[in-house]
C-alpha cells in the first residue's frame, strides 16, 4: 500500500475513533500500600492502562502496530506508581512534581531535601512513575511492564550491539583484573536474549579507544553463557572496548514506557476512571516533571517525540526539567532500545544519545509546538556535562561557531566546577588521578525549584539563563575548544587533550559506523583553574581549590589518557606561600588568599547573600553553606601526604 494511502486511512481510522470514543488509557489502578510517612499520605500501586493504537497521540509509539490487541482492540500494559503527599490538604501548592525513575530508583528527596523537609514544608505533591522495562529484580525498582512487539504472532528479530568496557562500564565500580563473563545488558540492566547462539552474525569486536580500529575476536574464543551472557575464558581486558554483535528476539514495546508516564501523570492531573485514589486531582492544578541524568535525557525525548500530549490532546506536563542531561536523548521509544545506554566519553558511545535536533528552537520542541503542548522548560548542567555529556551542543550552533537563542519559555542554567552531580566531603574515593569534585550545589537547586513554582502558579519569570557564551557582552570567550582551555599548569596534574565527542552515526548498519563528530565546547577557566560563568556558588566564588569537571582514569583501570566518567576533579590550593614555592604550583596559596578562617567564611557569606540576591539561593540556607565551607577549610587544613 502506497505510503501517502497508508496515512491517509489511518487519519481517517484516528478521526473516527476520537468522534465515538473518550479515550482513558488508565483502566485501573491497584494501591498496594497507603500509609503515613512524616507528614506525608504514601501510596503504592500498580496503574493498569489500555491505549487505542490509532488514536493519533499514540502514533508516535515506535512498533506501536506490532503489539498484541484485546478484545477491544486496545494495547494493554502496567506500571509502579508511588505518590508521597502532604497529609494536610491545607498545605498542598496544588504541584505535581514527578520525578522520572533514573533505572527505577527514587533521588528526589535526596536532591532537594537538605536535612529538613524542604519539599514538604513548600507544598509538593510527588509522585514516581515506573517505565523502565529492563530492570534486574531488585526489590523496590520503580518499574513497568509491556509486551511484545512481533510480525502477526511470528518473533521479531534483530542486531543489537552490546558495548561493555573493561573498567568503569563493568558494574558499580571499576574492576582492575579481568572478569571472564559479561552481560549483554547494560551494567546491570536486562539484555534482549539472543536469538541462536551459533548465527553467523554474532560477533565480538574490541578495540583501545571509541575512534579506534575494531578487531574482530575469533569465534572459538568465546561463547554465550546463557541467552544473555557472554563468557571469554582468557578474560575481557581492562582499559579496552568491547562490542558484542548478536541477532536478538523479542522486542519489547519499549515506547510504552513514555506512554505510562504520560498517562498516568494525565490521570492524576485531570482525573479519569473511578479508582481508589478518588478525586486526586483536585489538588493538582500542575505537573512538573524532573529528571536526573538518564531520567533528564528521557524528558528530553518525551517532549521531541510528541509524549506531551495525551490521548484526549491535553498538555501532560506544564513544566519540564531535565538535570545534568547534557545534549542526550536515549533509547527510549525504538526497535530494540536499550534505555540505560547513556555516551560516556570511554565507552556506550555507539547509541542514538548525541543525536540532533539538540536545541529546542532546532527542532526538539518542533511536536509540541504542532499540538500546542510545550511546556515550560529548565536545562540545568554542570561542568561535567560540557566535558563527557555534549551540553554545549544545547545552546550552539551545530557547527560551534555561535551562541544559538533558545526558545521563549526555555532557561539553562549552569553549575560551575561540578563533577556530574553533587559532590561529597571528604572527596569520593574513586579509580581517577585525582580525588573526587567536591562542590556540592544543591542548594541552588532549591532556590531555582522555588522559581520553577513562581513561574508556574504566579507567572513571576525566573532568573535569567547563566551559562557559558561564545561571545559575551564582556567579549571575553566562556565557551572554548578544549585546546583553547587555560587550566594551569600544576605539577602532576595532567589535563585532558579532548572532551566527549557527540558523532554523527550511521545507525543502519552493526555495529555503527562512526562519523565526523559535531563541535563540542567546554567552560574556560581563570588563573585558579576555576570556570568564570554559570551560577557561582560560595565554594567557587571564595575558593580553597580547584574544582573541576573532568578527572582522568587511574592506570590500574588502563586508558589514563581517557576522563573517568561522571567525576570531576578536586585539587587544592597549596596551604600556604612556602609550600606553594616548594611544589612550582601557580595558584595563590590559601594563606596568601585568606589570612584566616573567620575571614575565609566571611567572604562565603557575602557571596551566599548576593547570590539570594539574585534569587539562585535561598537565605535559609546560607548558614548550611557557611558550615560546609567551614568542614572544608578544617578538612584541607588537616596534615597529609
Amino acid at each position: 500500500m502506497p505510503r501517502r494511502l497508508r496515512a491517509f486511512l489511518l487519519l481517517i481510522a484516528s478521526t473516527a475513533f476520537a468522534a465515538v470514543t473518550s479515550f482513558a488509557a488508565v483502566t485501573s489502578i491497584d494501591i498496594t500500600e497507603r500509609s503515613d510517612d512524616g507528614g506525608y499520605e504514601r501510596i503504592v500501586a500498580k496503574v493498569h492502562y489500555a491505549v487505542y493504537p490509532l488514536s493519533a497521540p499514540n502514533r508516535v509509539i515506535a512498533d506501536i502496530d506490532l503489539a498484541p490487541r484485546n478484545a477491544e482492540g486496545k494495547i494493554e500494559f502496567s506500571a509502579d506508581l508511588y505518590i508521597l503527599r502532604p497529609r494536610d490538604a491545607a498545605k498542598r501548592n496544588g504541584t505535581l512534581l514527578v520525578e522520572i525513575p533514573n533505572r527505577g530508583g527514587k533521588g528526589l528527596l535526596g536532591m532537594f531535601n537538605l536535612g529538613d523537609d524542604f519539599l514538604l514544608e513548600q507544598g509538593f505533591t510527588l509522585a514516581w512513575v515506573g517505565w523502565e522495562l529492563d530492570l534486574p529484580p531488585t526489590p523496590g525498582l520503580l518499574r513497568a511492564e509491556a509486551p511484545i512487539a512481533t510480525n502477526k504472532g511470528k518473533p521479531i528479530t534483530g542486531l543489537v550491539d552490546s558495548e561493555w568496557e573493561g573498567g568503569e562500564g563493568a558494574g558499580s565500580g571499576p574492576p582492575t583484573d579481568r572478569v571472564s563473563t559479561i552481560s549483554l545488558g547494560d551494567r546491570g540492566q536486562i539484555g534482549y536474549a539472543v536469538s541462536d547462539p551459533m548465527d553467523p552474525a554474532n560477533k565480538i569486536f574490541v578495540r583501545d579507544t571509541v575512534e579506534g580500529q575494531r578487531r574482530l575476536i575469533p569465534r572459538n574464543d568465546w561463547s554465550f553463557s546463557d541467552s544473555t551472557h557472554v563468557s571469554m575464558p582468557a578474560g575481557f581486558e581492562p582499559g579496552k572496548i568491547y562490542e558484542v554483535i548478536y541477532r536478538a528476539k523479542d522486542p519489547v514495546l519499549v515506547g510504552l514506557g513514555p506512554t505510562a508516564v504520560r498517562d498516568a501523570v494525565s490521570y492524576l492531573k485531570y482525573g479519569g476512571v473511578n479508582t481508589p485514589l478518588g478525586d486526586f486531582n483536585k489538588d493538582v492544578l500542575r505537573a512538573v516533571a524532573f529528571g536526573v541524568s538518564q531520567s533528564g535525557r528521557f524528558l528530553r525525548t518525551f517532549v521531541n517525540d510528541g509524549f506531551n500530549q495525551d490521548e484526549n490532546t491535553r498538555r501532560v506536563f506544564d513544566a519540564v526539567w531535565a538535570h545534568i542531561a547534557g545534549a542526550g536523548r536515549g533509547g527510549f521509544n525504538a526497535r530494540f532500545a536499550q534505555p540505560s545506554r547513556d555516551g560516556h566519553p570511554f565507552f556506550n558511545i555507539l547509541y542514538p544519545v548525541d543525536v540532533p535536533p539538540f536545541t529546542d528552537e532546532d527542532g526538539l520542541l518542533a511536536r509540541a509546538k504542532r499540538t500546542e503542548t510545550v511546556p515550560k522548560i529548565f536545562y540545568t548542567n554542570g561542568s561535567y556535562e560540557y566535558w563527557g555529556r555534549a551540553a554545549s551542543l544545547i545552546h550552539t550552533t551545530p557547527d560551534g561557531k555561535q551562541d544559538a537563542p533558545l526558545a521563549k519559555n526555555t532557561r539553562i542554567y549552569f553549575f560551575p566546577g561540578s563533577q556530574h552531580g553533587s559532590g561529597t566531603l571528604p572527596p569520593r574515593h574513586i579509580e581517577a588521578q585525582n580525588p573526587g569534585n567536591t562542590n556540592d550545589y544543591r542548594a541552588g537547586m532549591r532556590a531555582l525549584l522555588v522559581a520553577m513554582q513562581a513561574w508556574l502558579a504566579e507567572g513571576k519569570q525566573p532568573p535569567a539563563s547563566v551559562y557559558p557564551l561564545i561571545a559575551p557582552p564582556s567579549g571575553q570567550a566562556q565557551l572554548v575548544s578544549v585546546s583553547a582551555y587555560a587550566f594551569p599548569k600544576v605539577p602532576g596534574i595532567a589535563t585532558p587533550h579532548f572532551n566527549r565527542q557527540a558523532f554523527q552515526i550511521d545507525f543502519s548498519i552493526q555495529p555503527p559506523r562512526l562519523g565526523p563528530p559535531f563541535p563540542t565546547l567546554v567552560p574556560q577557566v581563570n588563573l585558579d583553574g576555576n570556570e568564570t560563568s554559570g551560577i557561582l556558588m560560595p565554594e567557587i566564588q571564595v575558593p580553597l581549590a580547584s574544582y573541576t569537571g573532568w578527572n582522568l582514569r587511574s592506570p590500574k583501570i588502563g586508558a589514563p589518557d581517557q576522563l573517568y566518567s561522571m567525576a570531576g576533579s578536586w585539587i587544592p590550593f597549596p596551604v600556604n606561600k612556602v609550600q606553594r614555592k616548594k611544589l612550582k604550583d601557580p595558584r595563590i596559596s590559601i594563606e596568601e588568599r585568606y589570612p584566616t578562617k573567620d575571614a575565609y567564611l566571611e567572604k562565603i557569606t557575602a557571596a551566599a547573600q548576593q547570590l539570594v540576591k539574585e534569587r539562585f539561593l535561598l537565605d535559609r540556607d546560607i548558614v548550611k553553606l557557611r558550615d560546609r565551607a567551614a568542614q572544608e577549610w578544617d578538612y584541607i587544613s588537616e596534615p597529609r601526604p
